[in-house]
């Protein structure tokens, strides 16, 4: 037999609201009903004190207690006097409790039940007492005669029974019982809708459950290492893990703040705050290269938008890497198959007898790519940059573009710091060289300059080329993702490289190069760490 599971939160909360509200109207009926009790016996004895005192009080009751038989005046006038005044019984008796009046004829004559004693010394008093109307809450009050100097000639005793008093209290106990279930009735519809609602909203899950399902959410969000951010109808935050913070370089104030004060870069801010869906769209930040998704999203009639953000700041450049690469092999079997050219020239020389002139030829090639390479390693001693500058220098003479390295470039190995690595320096020379070597294609003198030195501390990279150069207007521009001369796609290159330096602390600078196109200059800090 399978154990029931544990209600739902809303049937949990429908439960302990219906019981709640029974106890309540219960609680309220039950003081009600003690208090119009309480109020309908204080009424009662009103009622019959009023009416004892103005009995007593009265000439026609004074003046037949002075004749031989008070009876036949005083039986009417009491009769009449209750059904008017409503008390159930109004008794006229001598000072020894002798009945005069009474409601059954048969009991006059006969003796008061009840206390007299309090009356009899000139005080009016009440209580509760059985009779022979049955119990009923009584007055008795003295008869004075004015004549007789105040002397106490009769007593008169008022009161209404206690079942009359209990049938005016059932009749309002009926109407509050009626009143109570109604109350119930409609608390019980309104919790029933209240928590109809809130069974949609919480799919009929219980409260372990939710329990657990918000341990969860928290913990995803702090385990997963992409960003995500929810954003309102307002484009607010609602929330944002620990990668969306440490992607967007925002703080822990961040939830709650509208996405345009949050200081993004405008176009990042225009993708988290667009309204249709973006499908992985490369944004930059102060330090890094993201890729987005935003979808929007509607519940409860309320829109918002979910963002996803990835890192690929290093993925990025590691494709830079990898385009250099693919370079260097492109140029090495451009290079393979002309060296084989030139060897079959040689061959060819030395069968057709030309002995001296294959020497000068192999030699004088031999010179040539020997001059750079040892220019190069003798300059440069840091292996990674000494590689990369001989590869892309294949590189560009395979498109007609000289590199050079120019005089006064030094850079010795151990010089750069460790916090520097060599990818890093890959990125920015690497690609200040592909948009120079591109810039200097087809120009007269196709001419790329590159310095390599350090100077205060830092290390400077200079990259000039004799391409058309950069328009003064775009000098900010060329730096943002997206902006380039050639093909769509494009324009990733130099926003990578200021990225890059920025990290380290460093900087970049445009201007004019003395061949006529585009200069930049990248300066390194790298006195904080020069290893020994």
């Amino acid at each position: 037999m399978r154990l029931p599971g544990p209600r739902s939160l809303a049937g949990q909360l429908f439960a302990m609201q219906v019981v709640l509200v029974a106890a309540i109207v219960a609680g309220c009926a039950l003081f009600s009903y003690l208090t119009d009790r309480g109020q309908a016996e204080e009424t009662a004895r009103r009622q019959a004190v009023a009416t004892a005192t103005s009995v007593a009080a009265s000439p026609a009751v004074i003046a037949a207690a002075r004749t031989a038989d008070p009876t036949a005046a005083l039986q009417p006038y009491t009769e009449t006097l209750r059904t008017t005044t409503g008390v159930d019984f109004v008794v006229v008796m001598a000072p020894d409790g002798t009945r005069w009046t009474h409601p059954v004829p048969g009991e006059i004559g006969r003796a008061y039940l009840g206390d007299i004693a309090p009356a009899l010394r000139g005080r009016t008093f009440t209580e509760t007492h059985m009779g022979v109307l049955g119990p009923s809450v009584r007055v008795v009050a003295p008869v004075r005669d004015p004549d007789d100097h105040g002397r106490i000639t009769a007593l008169v005793s008022a009161g209404i029974t206690i079942d009359r008093i209990s049938e005016q209290v059932h009749k309002q106990l009926m109407a509050l019982a009626a009143m109570a279930a109604g109350a119930l009735a409609l608390g019980g519809l309104g919790t029933y809708v209240i928590n109809a609602r809130l069974r949609r909203h919480t799919h009929g899950m219980n409260a372990a459950e939710l329990s657990r399902m918000h341990d969860y959410h928290q913990a995803t969000l702090h385990a997963v290492r992409e960003g995500l951010l929810m954003l309102d109808g307002q484009r607010r935050i609602a929330l944002i893990n620990d990668g969306g913070r440490e992607l967007l370089g925002l703080g822990e104030d961040a939830v709650g703040r509208p996405v345009a004060e949050l200081g993004l870069p405008t176009a990042l801010a225009g993708a988290l705050l667009a309204s249709e869906p973006r499908v992985d769209e490369v944004h930059m930040t102060a330090d890094r290269i993201v890729v987005l998704n935003s979808r929007p999203v509607s519940s409860g009639g309320r829109r918002g938008t979910v963002v996803t953000l990835r890192d690929h700041t290093e993925l990025q450049a590691l494709s830079s890497e990898l385009d250099s690469e693919r370079g260097f092999t492109q140029a090495l079997r451009a290079q393979a198959h002309e060296a084989a050219n030139r060897l079959h020239t040689v061959v060819s020389l030395i069968e057709l007898g030309r002995v001296e002139d294959a020497v000068e030829f192999a030699t004088a090639e031999l010179e040539l790519a020997q001059a750079l390479t040892d220019q190069v390693v003798t300059a440069v001693g840091e292996p990674v940059l000494a590689a990369l500058l001989l590869g892309k220098a294949a590189q560009a003479n395979e498109h007609g573009v000289e590199l050079v390295l120019t005089e006064g470039s030094a850079v010795g190995d151990g010089l750069l710091a460790d916090a520097l690595p060599a990818r890093d320096l890959v990125t920015i020379l690497g690609n200040l060289l592909d948009n120079a070597v591109d810039a200097a294609q087809g120009s007269a003198v196709a001419e790329v300059a590159v310095t390599l030195t350090t100077e205060d501390g830092s290390l400077v990279v200079r990259v000039a080329d004799s391409g058309p150069g950069v328009d003064p207007a775009a000098a900010e521009a060329v730096f943002e993702r997206g902006w380039s001369t050639k093909s769509p796609g494009r324009g990733l290159g130099l926003a990578l490289v200021r990225l890059t330096a920025a990290r380290h602390k460093g900087t970049i600078a445009l201007t004019q190069s003395p061949y006529g196109g585009a200069e930049f200059t990248v300066r390194l800090p790298i006195e904080q760490g020069v290893r020994a």
